[in-house]
């Protein structure tokens, strides 16, 4: 064995290279590729020291290290002949077609760019990008951000190398759908174009400043998997799969001659023959796999001839070549009983001459003539050129001087042997000369062998001519017909044919894919000789005749009956002309001339002798050879296929596309025509493949789970006898590796079924959730016929989804730092304050709430089938999460309200779902939460009622906002308690019924105290009032009046009952009564305050009782007042008097007016103020009836009623009440009264008159 570190010593680089990287077979041992140098001197020190002090665990060491070079030697070898097989499949694909309809896969997203990513979105977040956003975008952002790109279940995702940039779209897409379906609609802009435009941005924030999803160039070869890839891209392809290196490839590529498809084509049809002759031998021997029945036995060996008839009809349909001959051979028909090999002369297509069909294009260029020496140099000369039994061609003309054309002739004819014919002639100058005269010509006999390149020909001249030596330089170029596929001259002697030795001109045809034929012509003949059909005979090199004379290499064809030999004049045509028959021939042993037989190894293997010298020495040195001579028939393609197919998928999962364990369309073709061509069931193809694909899923690998069922349901489709692909033949070991695999598969479906959360986060893959829920009713199917029971499907689903629940609950207590399963988490939660394991269990809740939602939003369409067992599910990750709730809310302290917002939080998410509403843990959560309800309104109402209590024994009746410090608090504690019960939306409605009813009830007997009391405090106030003009209505008043009238609008708020159909009538009857009472009590302090500013009134007019005629003060006032006019000037009696009231009146008005909320009720009051007024001083008139009214009264009372009168005017009284029947009566009264003292006394009123005018005063 070479060692490796020898090539350092090489001269030559080249040579290190290979002969450290490349496999050499040589003496019966072989040398592998070893690690580097340095670490093989390492490993020769370590020997070195261990053979110095050789202990058990050096020696272990050394032999583990040394099994460990033969193993990666063994795998190594393996790979180089696997990759041999690879290369002849890609080189001359006839079975399979690389598909154009597989979905297009995109790029993956690894976990670099999944931080790039949410550092982009973080910038965009904070404000440092310059995309402009409005807050509704930002918020749908921020909760992408927060939710999806930050969740450890997206990175798990992405490390496991299923995510695409196009998941992340499409979850980003479904987010805003949402919320902008949410949103109001806006005139002008449709909710599509605010969708495309929150796409855009998202796109703008996506690719930031670069487009990172853009593969770097290493991946040059992975970013065009997707294509239709050419054969070199398949080449490298496959060696990075396999771990070829360059080198060895193009050693194997030159040895195989992988561009020479006749090499290829008689390669398959070698494999084809020896897997035929493997198939006699299984027959013969009755040697077969073990089958699940016996009766198979026969059936697979009918199962094997159908296969390799297909393969050499699908060889058989490609063309030879273009626009060839029309004939193919008719399938060899074999009848199921015959022999593999019995091809009988009867069944034999015989071929006819006229079957061989060849065309040839000639092309002829004349280049120039010598040695012209007969004619003058101005004479014009020409030539002629023709192919014997066709057209005729001519040259341009030339002077004699300088005789050269370049001119190309192409001819088209059927004769392998054809006869070329040129000729020079001269103008001639006679006037009776008929045909110009011939100089010269010369008649060629060209083949396919001949030489290409110009050549001077010495011309024939006619006697007696000068130009003795005239020579014409020419070219003659015959090409060679694709299916032509050697030519030249042999010695032939045969026992049918060619039963004289002589040398002939020979043709090897193709007829078709499986018909040669070696042909004999003669010269200028379309239709060969004689002709001898290969098929059947055994090409070999022979020892020289010597009895025949001529010919000095000798090989022969021999078959039963049947020896032909041949003869050629040298050793490499003899050697050109065994390759191409042994090709012809499909012969499955190998040729070997003698100086080459004498080179072969120590174990008897052959060297390959269809490569040229030059590939086989190299190959021979660089041991390729035993790869390439293999007989592909003895090996194992199964164990070979599967390890082929392992590591294309990891080569598969590892590239820059998520492709979730699908092959690329390159690798479909390959192992296509990797399987057809070499017998690799179909069965065992997918059984290994799904072997792989659930090998991958339990190791993290994002696989699709369509792909899996399609695997599987071939499987199970070929197991049961359902010939998927016109296999019948089941082996026991199929049988066991599918019911291994099949339990295999049905442990993981359940495995991620149970983990749906994170194996499938986010409803990432798309529809792969519920590709897996039905896989899974497909793999518990008995067999393919019978369908499982739904009840069946749903057990076990049901089964899945309470694991689910334990899991999601245990992963988001961890998330949550709450550990409530275990004893350690449960002491501390114990040692914690009722306040933090409250805010515990209320993030909790959040989460779990997000949890559920999220289910709701990405997996409910997955099981839609059975929508109840996600309620189940839901109902069980509740009731985890009820066990410390339960534990946080007793650890409370009694009568402590903290916790109502965990039962609106819960209760709000609940309340919604169809499912999840009035469930079990629903109403757990209302028996919690009924007491404390209940309890809270019991306290509440005692705390109501105490506080009306203290704060109207206390109350300074200071106006504050509607009313008074009391109220307001009353009725803001009514309204907030209502608000809160409603606010917990309880979900039970006869208990929300009572909470609502009570609490109306409530408000009812607290609006009545509060009226009842206020009204005593108004009455208590009203009377501690004097009666005269200096009275000013107090603040204090108005307030308890703005308390009254807020109490009324209050319970119409407060006090109503939406529902009650049962208690309606009654529940009417109780609201009535508090309305009746609010009313009464309005009316009532009304009447009392009218009462007391008219008694005020009431005062006025008895001062002016004094002035009535006939009374002692009456006299006395009159002469005093006429006594002191004549000497000063005296007041006027009675206007002070007006005046005072007049104003009291205004300011009283003005002080309701400002101090008094309610617009209705002021109005109220001024109506009934003024019909007092002026029902007063209507009796005061009537009871003087008889009386003249003294001028002072008179005076007083006309500017009262008229001052009176515009005011109430002006407050907005009507004109039906200011100009009542009252008011009638006493405007008559005081107008007769006027006219009288007009009448009777010569001052008269000095201006003061009842008639409408703007001259009085004030």
């Amino acid at each position: 064995m070479l060692d490796p570190s020898s090539s350092e010593e090489e001269s030559d680089e080249l040579l290190e290279e290979e002969r450290r990287d490349v496999l050499v077979a040589a003496g019966g041992s072989s040398q592998r590729s070893l690690p580097p140098p340095p670490r093989d001197s390492r490993g020769r020190e370590a020997g070195a020291a261990r053979a110095a002090s050789p202990s058990p665990s050096v020696l272990s060491e050394g032999r583990e290290e040394q099994e460990r070079l033969q193993r990666e030697e063994r795998e190594k070898r393996l790979r180089l002949q696997l990759y041999v097989f690879i290369a002849r499949c890609i080189a001359h694909p006839f079975n399979a077609k690389q598909p154009t309809d597989m979905a297009r896969r995109q790029q993956k997203l690894n976990k670099q760019q999944l931080q790039i990513l949410k550092e982009r979105f973080q910038a965009f977040l904070n404000g440092e990008t310059q995309i402009v956003a409005d807050e509704a975008f930002c918020n749908a952002v921020r909760s992408y951000y927060e939710v999806f790109l930050k969740s450890d279940r997206v990175a798990r995702m992405v490390h496991s190398g299923g995510c695409s940039a196009s998941d992340f779209r499409d979850v980003f897409k479904k987010n805003i759908e949402k919320r902008v379906r949410s949103l109001p609609e806006i005139d002008g802009l449709s909710k599509e174009t605010v969708l495309s435009s929150w796409l855009a941005k998202y796109d703008a924030i996506y690719r930031g400043e670069e487009d990172f999803c853009k593969q770097p160039n290493r991946m040059a070869l992975s970013a065009v998997s997707e294509l239709i890839l050419s054969k070199e891209q398949l080449y490298e392809m496959f060696q990075q799969i396999l771990g070829i290196k360059k080198l060895e490839h193009q050693l194997i590529y030159n040895a195989c001659q992988l561009d020479n498809g006749d090499e290829q084509a008689a390669q398959i049809r070698r494999e084809l023959d020896g897997r035929l002759q493997l198939a006699e031998q299984m027959a013969r021997e009755r040697k077969f796999p073990k089958f699940v029945t016996r009766e198979m036995e026969n059936t697979y060996i009918e199962e094997l001839r159908s296969s390799v008839n297909l393969l050499m009809a699908n060889l058989e349909s490609l063309p030879v070549s273009k626009g060839g001959p029309e004939f193919k051979l008719q399938k060899l028909k074999r009848s199921q009983n015959s022999a593999f090999l019995d091809i009988g002369d009867e069944n034999e297509v015989q071929l006819s001459k006229s079957d061989v069909v060849l065309s040839f294009t000639l092309e002829i260029v004349i280049m120039e003539v010598q040695g012209l020496k007969s004619v003058a140099p101005n004479r014009i000369v020409y030539c002629t050129m023709e192919v014997e039994g066709g057209e005729k061609l001519q040259t341009d003309q030339a002077e004699a001087s300088r005789p050269q054309w370049g001119t190309q002739g192409d001819f088209t004819t059927t004769h392998p042997r054809p006869v070329v014919k040129v000729k020079l002639f001269t103008e001639s100058t006679g006037v009776l000369a008929l045909e110009d005269k011939e100089l010269g010509r010369v008649v060629l006999y060209p083949t396919s062998n001949s030489p290409k390149s110009p050549d001077l020909h010495k011309m024939i001249v006619p006697k007696n001519s000068q130009d003795s030596d005239l020579k014409i330089k020419l070219a003659v170029r015959m090409d060679k017909p694709p299916h032509m596929k050697h030519c030249g001259y042999l010695y032939a002697l045969g026992q049918k044919v060619w039963k004289r030795w002589k040398k002939r001109y020979f043709v090897l045809v193709q007829v078709s894919q499986y018909t040669f034929a070696m042909c004999s012509y003669r010269e200028k003949k379309s239709e060969p000789q004689e002709l001898m059909q290969l098929e059947g005979y055994t090409v070999d090199y022979t020892a020289p005749h010597t009895g025949l004379q001529g010919g000095r290499m000798f090989f022969n064809a021999v078959k039963e009956g049947d020896t032909v030999i041949f003869a050629s004049d040298d050793e490499q045509d003899r050697i050109l002309w065994v390759q191409a028959m042994y090709r012809a021939t499909g012969q499955s042993y190998k040729p070997i001339p003698a100086s080459q037989a004498q080179k072969m190894n120590p174990k008897g293997g052959n060297v390959n002798t269809e490569i040229s010298p030059h590939y086989a020495d190299r190959g021979q040195k660089h041991g390729m050879d035993e790869f390439i001579s293999a007989n592909p028939c003895k090996f194992d393609h199964a164990s070979l296929f599967r390890l082929l197919q392992r590591q294309t998928l990891d080569h598969r999962l590892n590239d820059s596309y998520s492709c979730l364990g699908w092959f690329s369309p390159g690798q479909v073709f390959v192992l296509d025509e990797y399987c057809a061509r070499y017998g690799v069931r179909g069965c065992h193809r997918h059984l290994c493949y799904l072997s792989e694909l659930i090998e991958h899923s339990e190791n993290g690998s994002v696989i699709d789970p369509t792909l899996l069922h399609y695997s599987f349901a071939f499987c199970a489709s070929h197991v049961h006898g359902n010939r998927p692909d016109g296999i019948g033949t089941v082996s026991v070991e199929e049988k066991e590796r599918f019911e291994e695999i099949k339990d295999r598969l049905s442990s993981l479906l359940e495995n991620q079924i149970s983990h749906f959360r994170y194996c499938f986060p986010f409803g990432r893959p798309e529809g792969a959730l519920k590709a897996t829920l039905s896989l899974l009713e497909r793999v518990l199917m008995k067999d393919i016929a019978t369908p499982i029971p739904a009840e069946e499907v749903k057990k076990v689903v049901r089964k899945c989804l309470e694991k689910a629940a334990l899991i999601n609950y245990t992963r988001l207590t961890e998330y949550a730092k709450i550990e409530a399963t275990a004893e350690k988490d449960t002491e501390t939660m114990n040692q914690a304050t009722p306040s933090r394991k409250l805010e515990e269990v209320l993030h909790l809740a959040e989460l779990c709430i997000e949890v559920l939602q999220q289910n709701e939003e990405h997996h409910s369409e997955a099981f839609a089938w059975w929508p109840e067992l996600l309620a189940e599910h839901a109902e069980k990750f509740l009731s985890l999460y009820s066990v410390d709730m339960d534990s946080a809310l007793e650890a409370q302290p009694q009568d402590s309200w903290d916790s109502f917002p965990l039962f609106q939080l819960l209760n709000n998410a609940l309340r919604n779902d169809t499912f999840l509403c009035n469930g079990k843990f629903h109403k757990h959560l209302q028996e919690i939460f009924v007491p404390m309800v209940i309890r809270y309104i019991d306290l509440m109402e005692s705390s109501i009622a105490q506080s009306i209590h203290r704060g109207l024994e206390q109350e300074s009746w200071q106006p504050v906002n509607n009313g008074s410090a009391t109220s307001e608090d009353l009725f803001w504690k009514l309204d907030a308690l209502q608000m809160f019960v409603f606010d917990l939306h309880w979900p039970e409605p006869e208990f929300a019924s009572h909470l609502e009813q009570r609490l109306k009830l409530m408000a009812t007997d607290m609006i009545e105290a509060c009226v009842k009391r206020t009204r005593i405090a108004f009455e208590l106030k009203l009377q501690k009032m004097n009666k005269t003009t200096d009275l000013r209505i107090p603040s204090s008043l108005c307030t308890m009046f703005n308390v009254l009238v807020d109490a009324k609008k209050q319970t119409a708020k407060l006090c109503i009952l939406d529902g009650g159909q049962e208690f309606a009538s009654q529940w009417q009857q109780y609201h009535s009564k508090i309305d009746d009472l609010v009313e009464e009590s309005v009316k009532e302090i009304i009447s009392l305050l009218v009462s007391k500013v008219v008694s005020v009134l009431e005062g006025v007019l008895s001062k002016l009782s004094r002035y009535d005629e006939g009374t002692f003060f009456s006299s006395l006032v009159s002469f005093t007042v006429k006594a002191a006019a004549k000497y000063v000037d005296v007041p006027k009696p009675g206007m002070d008097l007006a005046d005072t009231y007049i104003m009291f009146v205004r300011q009283n008005q003005d002080i309701l007016r400002e101090k008094v909320n309610e617009e209705m009720y002021i109005e109220k009051l001024f109506d009934q103020w003024y019909s007092n007024s002026m029902k007063v001083i209507c009796m005061w008139l009537a009871d003087r009836l008889d009386v003249q009214l003294h001028i002072y009264q008179l005076k007083t009372l006309i500017k009262i009623v008229k001052k009176t009168y515009r005011d109430f005017r002006l407050q907005g009284v009507l004109e039906g009440t200011l100009n009542s029947k009252t008011y009638d009566t006493v405007h008559s009264r005081l107008t007769v009264e006027e006219a009288t003292v007009s009448v009777t006394d010569g001052g008269g009123l000095q201006g003061i008159t009842m008639k409408d005018s703007d001259e009085e005063e004030g």
